[in-house]
């Protein structure tokens, strides 16, 4: 019976290779194959091809032998081939889940030989065990036939052999003979490897914790045991009681590059009892149940019953310019503009098309004054004008000495690069107040337009956290905007940076460079600053050291070079989540006057996170150079979990009261090491939120 199941099924793949007629052969197609493998058919000429239908003949044809090369390589356990034809080809088209002329797929090979590595690389490109073993006793009738029918054809081509005389014929019938007794000795390896195998131990480290107020989520190694089969698959259950009497619902795991699973759509307040179990090709082992027995959904506002600080706020935000646009648009300053005599428009409308005439061009050298420039990058090249210099344009030639707060408001701006105009005639409205600060953002806003229309593009990126400066009286706010596709702009072109920066000659000494020089020196530091002010977290959940300092006119925090735009942290856990029980025990913890709280219970989602507390502070403190015996006077902050997105949230570690911010003149005891930087807190803001 199951030699007609193999011929039916070999008759309905009848597009599969059969196996080599001879170890030599399989090893010397495998060796000639790797040369052609090498070869893109898209790469031949089209014209020495007859047609469309040569070029899929042939296509089909690499892929013909990419599926035979593939089988090889897994019965020869090569495993680097095994890997290279997985980068080379998709699933798709090595057809790695379709069965050959044996009913086996390359995953039962690498399994049944016990070659963990190879089963490993094929079940991380999605490979399947064969559909035709529903049971370990259908796999193993399946082996005991493949190596029986081998059996016998190998005692009927050695009679063969035996009877004839030397001849070619009888030369053939010899290789024929090698390559049948090659592949019997490896099904026998194959049935021996499943006959002295057995189920898999239960997973280990299977820890749970709770996602959300309607989701948990389970981890888990792999069994300890290495003497076991390989593992194909996990199965995790879960119930309402310890029991699993009855279950509420089970998931088989396949894909095996991350062990871990969210269970979603739970019952919030309800306990949840999660086991999970390895399979192999001997059959299910024994469950594991997680560590913490249980886990309730829940969320750390549920506490006090604290709605998201940030609901609705963008909404409303977005009304409220909508409401000012709207009340701008009637006010009694544009009625008075549009009431003006004819000529007077005129003149209006000629000096602003003045700024978009091609007669107004970038700048080629600084006086002293404050200008804006605009740094497009696209990998190692940048924008620069038809003179090789980067884009700059006048902002006001009798301004000297920069404001902080004119640079602040600077900043803000840019978070509406494409509303300048709407900003531009609302200074205008109040400009006759001779406001000195009004007259420079308005010169701002003026440049702000100057450069987009040169440029073509209204959006102009990032501003650098701090402007670059020279002792002649130059000051340059920079902007900083990362290219990723092929944008067309005006009056501009592409070189690369290096180029630039060894082309370009320097007006000024060395001693006293100017801000151009300046800038063009340090514009490497400019743009790492710029990518890494971009990166986000990996999901999870952080602790953050909030440090600040103070001066005249800004405060400044604290954080990373690698990353500016969070403050300096590491990573508590990959679950952001903080559950009600968990924000119930850190209440507990800061609310007393003396916090030196007994360990939490064994086993329970408290002790968890108390262990992972103690390795983060350590870790924190190590990483801002505080001497960790110093750690006993910080304190967590205990009013919220900072949450950006659902997918990032932050518990913050404070220093003392006294030294949250340190003022001008005051001694900061605890001094960073090298990696860190302060910016100014409105910048930091500006940039958190990008």
């Amino acid at each position: 019976k199951m030699t007609q199941q193999m011929r039916d099924l070999q008759l309905a793949q009848a597009r599969k290779p059969p196996g080599p007629s001879s170890p030599n052969a399989a090893k010397r197609l495998y060796r000639n194959l790797s040369g052609k493998f090498r070869v893109n058919y898209t790469s031949f000429d089209e014209g020495s091809l007859a047609g469309r239908g040569e070029k899929e003949k042939l296509r089909k044809s690499y892929l013909f032998q990419s599926n035979a090369a593939l089988f090889e390589a897994v019965e020869l356990q090569d495993l680097e081939r095994v890997q290279e034809l997985l980068k080379q080809y998709s699933p798709e088209e090595l057809d790695l889940n379709t069965p050959n002329s044996e009913g086996l797929l390359p995953l039962d090979i690498a399994i049944m030989t016990n070659n963990a590595p190879i089963a490993r690389a094929l079940l991380q490109a999605g490979a399947k065990e064969s559909p035709h073993f529903m049971s370990p006793e259908s796999r193993l009738l399946h082996l005991s036939t493949l190596v029986r029918e081998t059996e016998q054809r190998v005692n009927e081509l050695m009679a063969q052999v035996v009877n004839e005389a030397p001849n070619a014929d009888c030369s053939e019938k010899e290789k024929q003979l090698k390559a049948w007794e090659w592949r019997y000795r490896l099904y026998k390896r194959m049935k021996a490897g499943f006959e002295h195998a057995r189920v898999p131990d239960a997973p280990t480290n299977v820890h749970l914790s709770v996602a959300s107020s309607s989701s948990v989520q389970v981890t888990f190694w792999e069994p300890l045991s290495v003497n076991s089969a390989v593992i194909t698959k996990y199965k995790v259950e879960w119930s309402c009681s310890p029991t699993f009497s009855p279950p509420l619902g089970e998931v088989v795991i396949d894909k095996l590059k991350d062990l871990h699973f969210t269970i979603r759509g739970l019952v919030s307040g309800t306990p949840y009892y999660i086991k999970v179990s390895a399979y192999n090709m001997k059959g299910w082992g024994p469950p594991q149940a997680s560590v913490p027995p249980f886990a309730v959904p829940s969320n750390w506002r549920e506490y006090d019953g604290r709605a998201p600080r940030r609901r609705g706020q963008a909404e409303a935000l977005d009304h409220l310019l909508g409401q000012v646009k709207n009340v701008h648009q009637h006010c009694v300053c544009h009625e008075s503009c549009k009431n003006q005599p004819q000529s007077r428009k005129h003149s209006v409308s000629k000096s602003l098309k003045h700024l978009f005439h091609p007669g107004s061009k970038f700048l080629k050298t600084l006086k002293r004054g404050l200008y804006l420039t605009a740094i497009f990058y696209k990998d190692d090249n940048i924008l620069v004008t038809h003179e090789d210099q980067i884009p700059v344009v006048e902002i006001d030639d009798t301004y000297s000495c920069l404001l902080m707060q004119d640079f602040l408001w600077f900043t803000k701006v840019s978070c509406m690069w494409d509303e300048i105009l709407w900003l531009r005639q609302c200074v205008t409205v109040s400009q006759a107040s001779c406001s000195c600060t009004l007259q420079t953002r308005f010169k701002m806003l003026l440049a702000i337009s100057q450069m987009q229309g040169l440029l073509g593009i209204q959006d102009l990126g990032q501003v650098f956290f701090e402007p670059v400066k020279d002792k002649q009286g130059n000051i340059l706010i920079v902007t900083l905007k990362e290219v990723k596709t092929n944008q067309t702009f005006e009056s501009v072109r592409w070189v690369p940076i290096c180029k630039l920066q060894t082309s370009r000659k320097s007006v000024s000494s060395p001693e006293e460079p100017t801000a151009l020089d300046t800038l063009l020196i340090s514009i490497q530091d400019k743009l790492a600053y710029h990518q890494q002010s971009s990166h986000a977290l990996s999901p999870g959940l952080y602790l953050g050291y909030l440090k600040l300092c103070s001066a005249v006119d800004q405060i400044r925090v604290l954080v990373p070079e690698r990353l500016p735009n969070i403050l300096c942290h590491v990573k508590i856990r990959s679950n952001p989540n903080i559950s009600r029980e968990e924000w119930e025990w850190l209440q507990k913890m800061t609310s007393m006057e003396e916090p030196v709280p007994a360990e939490p219970e064994a086993e329970t989602s408290q002790n968890h996170l108390f262990q992972e507390l103690q390795v983060a502070i350590k870790e924190l403190m190590t990483l801002v150079n505080i001497p960790l015996q110093e750690a006993k006077d910080f304190r967590l902050y205990s009013q919220e979990v900072l949450d950006f997105g659902g997918q990032v949230s932050f518990l913050l570690l404070l220093p003392p009261s006294d030294d949250v911010c340190t003022a001008p003149g005051q001694n900061n005891p605890y001094t960073p090491r090298s990696g860190f930087l302060t910016l100014p807190l409105q910048i930091f803001e500006i940039g958190e939120e990008r």
